[in-house]
């Protein structure tokens, strides 16, 4: 198993380092946080190959941090020589037997370990070219990469191969798996493996033999008349039109998967995404140490989302997996604890979570626990209708949504409040709650969340007068009477009725809404404008 992956320059990373779980590691971030380039990484240390072809042929400059090429351009056109930047990534593994002889200090801490190093680095042989280029500067407009070789090695510093690589690898991505039409070796492999020798033999026959009446039918006949009677305008001998029948263009190149009679490529897309996953792992799972999947989640319902969850841990048991999702559902399910967030280059993990934390979110996964964990700031509140007021206040103050500042509120349903909490305190994330004191502020606030006084990036906000004990009654309690019975279209002849009628469940949300969609100016309670 990978213990720790180092990656240099490569793409959006200048220096990098991630330890990894030796069973499951689940990677989340924001878009273009650089998930998809940590399992490129680890696929070109493991096999040199980027999306299944060798580095050699695909060396390109975009595979290069931008950063570190604007300043070596920059440094050029300024007269100066600075050495060509390099790619370098680092794979250390655990000590087994299969790999003690990759141990060494070849590495970029110089330290005694066992791992893999993978290079790209300028070639010394091409010394005088480069010289010559650099005689004319303002010529070069981007990083010369062909002037670039490949450096496979063991930490010892012994040359790497294929076939001395102990290591098996599956790198499964739904959306780049070809499983439509053509030769498909998923397809192949589930026919082969449900048929003897024989059947596959008589396949063939069968098969060759469809391809040969075809030359045979009145309408080709025909067609094949007419374009020997233009013999010599486009060549001097017979041309007629005919299917392969040699022994390259066979069956398997032509069949396509079915399910319930429809062409695989006109299912819906989250069967087609949930089928290369599976095709995928039933063919590489079984020969493979390490598993790297690419947002399982595309296209899926949850009900199929959790099937496929099911498959992936089943199929993967004593597996190193490496996952990056966008599903909080897919988070949830496989194990937060196993969660490593990625974010302005740095990760951290969420495996000193408490235990009854992590259990709660596997059992409610419909919990969108992915928001506060990708989110700058958070305010968390316990309802809809909360939600709805917050905003609206949120609005009033700054004269724009949350969301342009980066602020996302949440609806957590109230007694999960802790739990979000325990995921804030632990990667240190800057969250407000907003809560009723539901007419005991001592115990329902002082003491619930006594757990969180010292964590500086926690606040929680309510009001103590126990008589005001739900938001609608805060909000009662701030305003005029004629005012709220404007907004909500009521005639309530005092603000005990209006009370009242605001907490009833069948009113609260529409009671809220219409405060969210009025222009009327209200004046929101203390503790929300203190959140704020």
């Amino acid at each position: 198993m990978i213990t720790k992956i180092y990656i240099e320059n490569f793409k959006g990373f200048r220096a990098f380092e991630m330890d990894l779980n030796d069973d499951l590691n689940i990677i989340v971030g924001n878009n273009e946080a650089g998930k998809s380039s940590i399992l490129e990484a680890i696929g070109l240390v493991l096999t040199k190959r980027i999306g299944g072809r060798l580095l050699e042929g695909e060396l390109a400059a975009f595979l290069f941090n931008k950063k570190v090429v604007d300043e070596y351009l920059g440094r050029i056109w300024k007269g100066e020589r600075p050495p060509l930047p390099r790619i370098a990534i680092e794979a250390y593994l655990a000590e087994t037997e299969a790999v003690s002889a990759f141990r060494g200090s070849h590495n970029h801490e110089k330290s005694d370990a066992i791992g893999v190093r993978l290079e790209v680095a300028f070639n010394d042989e091409f010394a005088s070219d480069y010289g010559a280029l650099l005689a004319h500067p303002a010529e070069i407009k981007a990083l010369p990469t062909e002037f670039y070789t490949v450096h496979w090695r063991t930490f010892g510093g012994a040359p790497l191969t294929p076939r001395g690589m102990p290591l098996g690898l599956s790198y499964i991505d739904a959306t780049a798996i070809r499983l439509q039409s053509g030769t498909d070796f998923y397809l192949q492999s589930i026919i082969n493996s449900g048929m003897e020798a024989k059947e596959r033999a008589a396949l063939s026959v069968a098969y060759r033999g469809l391809k040969e009446k075809f030359a045979d039918e009145a309408a080709i006949k025909a067609i094949n008349e007419k374009l020997t009677q233009r013999k010599g305008a486009i060549t001097d001998k017979d041309l007629a039109i005919g299917i392969d029948v040699s022994q390259k263009s066979n069956w398997e190149a032509s069949l396509i998967p079915h399910l319930d009679d429809l062409p695989f490529h006109l299912i819906g897309k989250g069967e087609q995404s949930a089928l290369k996953i599976m095709l995928a792992l039933e063919r590489q799972a079984s020969d493979a140490h390490i598993i790297l999947i690419e947002e399982p989640e595309n296209h899926l319902s949850f009900s199929s989302m959790q099937k496929l969850i099911a498959k992936i841990q089943e199929k993967c048991k004593g597996k190193q997996i490496i996952l990056t999702t966008h599903s909080a559902y897919v988070l949830n399910k496989l194990g937060m604890e196993k969660t490593i967030l990625l974010h302005n280059g740095s990760t951290t993990s969420l495996n000193r979570l408490p235990p009854e934390t992590e259990k709660y979110f596997k059992k409610l996964s419909g919990y969108d626990t992915l928001r506060i964990i990708l989110a700058e700031r958070s305010i968390l509140v316990e309802g809809p209708s909360d939600e709805l007021i917050v905003q609206r206040a949120y609005r009033a103050k700054h004269g724009h949504p949350p969301a342009d500042d980066g602020v996302d509120i949440i609806n957590v349903r109230g007694l999960s409040f802790p739990r979000f909490l325990d995921i804030a305190k632990e990667l240190g994330k800057s969250v407000c709650v907003v809560t009723d004191n539901d007419g005991d502020y001592q115990g329902k606030i002082v003491e619930r969340y006594r757990p969180y006084d010292d964590c500086k990036t926690i606040a929680i906000h309510a009001d103590a007068d126990e008589d005001a004990r739900t938001l609608e009654l805060q909000i009662v309690k701030c305003n005029k009477l004629e005012i709220l019975n404007k907004i909500l279209g009521t005639a309530h002849a005092d603000k005990t009725a209006l009370g009242e009628f605001m907490v009833k469940n069948e009113n609260k949300t529409e009671s809220a809404l219409k405060i969210f969609e009025s222009d009327e100016e209200i004046v929101y309670p203390k503790y929300i404008q203190d959140a704020l």
